[in-house]
């Protein structure tokens, strides 16, 4: 194999494996006194999965949180539509932190 071919072929694994680790999160940090929005607050522009109190599961990445709403971007299998999403409806939020 000629070396430039071999040396775009070191490169191209080398970005694949670094994406790959990307993808996943730290961990969560919970802290005394925290609540659904504050765990959803810290994790704007992040991927995650909200349980919601009804056995539903909305998967996205998270925009912007406010009081009362979760705005959810991309949504999971539908991603030409984004979610508003009551706070006080989410049971959990589910973050992938690690990759296999």
């Amino acid at each position: 194999m000629p070396p430039m071919k071999a040396f775009l072929l070191v490169c191209l694994t080398a970005i694949m494996l670094v994406t790959t680790n990307a993808r996943a999160q730290g961990k969560i940090d919970l802290k005394a006194g925290d609540t659904i929005q504050s765990v959803l607050a810290r994790e704007v522009g992040s991927a995650v999965e909200l349980r919601m109190k009804s056995g539903e599961k909305i998967a996205g990445k998270v925009e912007k949180v406010t009081d009362k709403l979760v705005h959810i971007a991309q949504l999971r299998d539908a991603d030409f539509y984004d979610a508003a999403v009551e706070i006080d409806d989410v049971a959990a939020v589910v973050v992938r932190v690690r990759s296999n």
